[in-house]
């Protein structure tokens, strides 16, 4: 089948260029609306309670969007010039056309909204649209007010600050990798025109998915942040796919000359690695369409899309350049790079052979340094992405810093119950007392009162304008649940847990929302989402595998050398992006790991391991096909893969390296993991684990049961 295709192809080589121009010109047209509709949140269930208070809380009139830190030049908050200073600046934010709500210290004397020392207070704003650009009102009231010098900070200055410094971090990193990525292409393919080749299969795949993902953001939220994967893995992949066509066409074109029997000869034995390579990838990040958040289903589209694309690209476009370049794929030589050109790679063949001696001398220490690096992930800890993210230099962080470290306990840490309707106020206040005699609850504020260790403590209005406590709508009551743990802790996450199982008042239902519930209630999710999403992966990744090699036991040895490589990964994770490892020179704050990039990382290393495993099992399996001993056959597929996995490997590991020079931790998080996981795997796994465990298993590697052999007979895409 493809080399029927590859033939259509090499015959209509110009025409099927044609038709790619025509296509790509319209695909970046469409994709360039995209930017204009992808949205920057989706890390919450919509169907969790968390999110279903927060919508009722909207309708009860809001939580602050914005929290103003305001520092008294001279005299403390309470002095005359600053209390007239801090009164007229909300009374002139609360009277502006974007602003739902404005108060503060001075308007409301709530001793939640004043530092203990008196140097600092609060002026708390909620949107008229929460979703609205918050940058015009920052540009308007932070700063220099007079007697007062004000920060912006809060969730729309964060939201909007970690998306800014996201795309700054991202410009950084692409003017360090792409540099460095377009030198290695010239050692890589040995001559300037095949270098070109990836990055054009990269422009089809990346402007493809842009337009894909602006068709689907008009139907469907999308994360802005799936415009990242694309450009990161369309351009891997891509170096990947060219890598393996362009090595393979040169080894066909040196049999005989005949160009167009080299292309289809190629596109019959590497486009069928290639398939078989798409399909691994796209089923490991399909698996992320099975969890709610629209974040991690984002990416699913984008993956999806960009592997197809690329894979269609490499099928159809690919072939077709090489038949109009023909040997001019050679032009523009680099003498330095004269021996990238040979696909072979003698030193892992030497490797191979090496290893095959002696496996269990290569096993065991590479299994147990594995194991080792993997130990922290028992003590990994999960938490969602605030403002401790950013770098302290940004406004919004030092604005969250101070509400953790200078405030009393109160909108940062407090979890917001809402009722689902009216409560008299008997039953609110005996509902209010109720929850202020929970363990690690330090008082709760309401319509009727504050409350603390079972009692009414303060008359209602009292505690007005604290953070997110004493609101009420005429079908709804807002409690505020302040606590001192912090939102990530294990004490505030078990305390969601008590909140949630206190009776609510009589006649409507009490929901729990805020940062710790908005955290259970995604880990839930994802714990609810896992056994489905880890079954497809091993499912899709067992079958795809076995319709490659026909083996039932090459999928298992695949999946247990990945789920080393990801622990291992994970594990390195832990020790530096939770307890702080290099964390001075990477200049983040050590926090919970950010569950959805996990996640990620997880399907993206896993699909990219699979693309690896089926380059160098291809020619492997043809060399046992020819008739060659497993220990000729290892030998000879690694020293015609080695190259190629470790120079793809290295391509993608510093693109995805060059985040860590960005200022957003769970960006730095995602990069180094990738990286590191992607060279672990084309190194440990290939030149090591893979050549040891085929030593080891003997003729039991290509093992099947007769009747599974008789499937893979009639239903596997074969070699040419």
């Amino acid at each position: 089948m493809l080399q029927r295709l590859a033939a259509f192809v090499v015959r209509r080589a110009r025409a099927v260029l044609a038709v790619a121009v025509v296509l790509l010109v319209g695909a970046g047209v469409v994709g360039s609306g995209a930017f204009g509709q992808l949205q920057s949140e989706g890390f919450n269930d919509p169907a969790a309670e968390s999110v279903a208070a927060a919508d009722l809380i909207e309708q009860a009139g809001g939580l602050a969007d914005l929290v103003l830190l305001a520092d008294a030049v001279s005299g403390g908050v309470d002095g005359t010039a600053a209390s007239a200073a801090g009164s007229d600046l909300t009374e002139r934010i609360a009277a502006d056309p974007a602003v739902r709500d404005a108060r503060s210290y001075w308007t409301t004397g709530a001793p939640s909204l004043r530092t203990e020392d008196g140097g600092q207070a609060l002026v708390l704003v909620t949107l008229d649209d929460p979703d609205a650009d918050a940058a015009p009102l920052v540009e308007e009231y932070a700063g220099d007010q007079g007697e007062l010098s004000v920060t912006a900070g809060g969730r729309a200055v964060v939201q909007e600050d970690v998306v800014e410094h996201v795309a700054a971090d991202l410009l950084v990193a692409e003017a360090i990798a792409v540099p460095l990525i377009l030198v290695l292409l010239l050692f890589a393919f040995g001559g300037v025109v095949a270098a070109l080749l990836p990055l054009a299969i990269g422009a089809v795949a990346i402007l493809g998915t842009f337009a894909e993902l602006a068709v689907l953001a008009s139907m469907t939220d999308v994360s802005v942040f799936a415009i990242n994967l694309t450009t990161a893995l369309g351009l891997g992949l891509a170096i990947d796919y060219a890598l393996l066509v362009v090595g393979r066409f040169r080894e066909e074109l040196a049999r005989d000359g005949d160009v167009g029997a080299a292309v289809v000869r190629t596109m019959g034995t590497a486009g069928r690695t290639i398939v078989f390579s798409g399909l691994a990838v796209a089923a490991a990040l399909a698996a992320l369409l099975v969890f709610p958040m629209y974040f991690l289903r984002s990416f699913a589209y984008a993956g999806i899309g960009v592997v197809v694309i690329s894979v269609v690209a490499v099928l159809t476009v690919l072939p077709a350049l090489l038949t109009v370049l023909g040997r001019r794929v050679d032009a523009g030589r680099v003498p330095w790079a004269r021996a990238a050109r040979s696909a072979a790679a003698p030193a892992w063949g030497r490797l191979a052979a090496g290893v095959m001696r002696r496996p269990l001398l290569a096993v065991v220490p590479v299994v147990g340094v594995l194991l080792a690096l993997a130990a922290p992930v028992l003590g990994a800890t999960f938490g969602m992405p605030d403002d401790r993210v950013l770098p302290t230099s940004a406004d919004s962080r030092q604005v969250g810093d101070a509400l953790r470290d200078d405030f009393p306990a109160g909108e940062v840490n407090a979890l917001d119950v809402v009722t689902t309707g009216p409560v008299d106020d008997a039953e609110l206040a005996a509902y209010a007392g109720r929850l202020s005699d929970l363990p690690d609850v330090e008082r709760v504020d309401a319509r009727v009162g504050t409350f603390a260790d079972g009692a009414q403590v303060a008359p209602g209005g009292a505690t007005e304008g604290a953070p997110g406590g004493g609101a009420a709508a005429a079908d709804h009551e807002l409690l505020t649940v302040v606590t001192a743990a912090d939102p990530a802790s294990d004490t505030a996450r078990d305390l969601v847990g008590t909140v949630r199982a206190v009776p609510s008042p009589a006649g409507a239902e009490a929901l729990v929302g805020g940062s710790s519930a908005e955290l259970v209630d995604t880990m839930d999710s994802v714990a609810a989402g896992l056994p489905l999403a880890g079954g497809m992966i091993a499912v899709t990744t067992f079958v795809i595998l076995f319709l490659f090699t026909g083996s039932v036991v090459q999928p298992v040895r695949a999946l247990l050398s990945n789920v080393l490589v990801l622990g291992a990964t994970f594990g390195v994770l832990v020790m530096i992006f939770q307890d702080g490892a290099f964390s001075s020179i990477l200049g983040f704050t050590p926090v919970p790991l950010n569950t959805a990039m996990i996640l990620l990382l997880f399907c993206i290393v896993f699909g990219l391991s699979m693309d690896y495993e089926v380059f160098v099992m291809s020619r492997i399996r043809e060399r046992v096909e020819a008739g060659a001993s497993i220990h000729d056959a290892t030998v000879a597929g690694l020293a015609r893969t080695g190259r190629i996995v470790s120079t793809a490997a290295a391509l993608l590991a510093v693109s995805f390296f060059a985040f860590v020079t960005g200022q957003v931790s769970f960006l730095q998080m995602f990069g180094l993991g990738c990286g590191l996981a992607i060279l672990l795997d084309a190194t440990v796994v290939r030149g090591l684990l893979v050549p040891a465990s085929m030593r080891l298993l003997g003729r039991h590697a290509w093992y099947a049961p007769r009747a599974l052999r008789r499937l893979h007979a009639r239903v596997s895409l074969s070699e040419a």
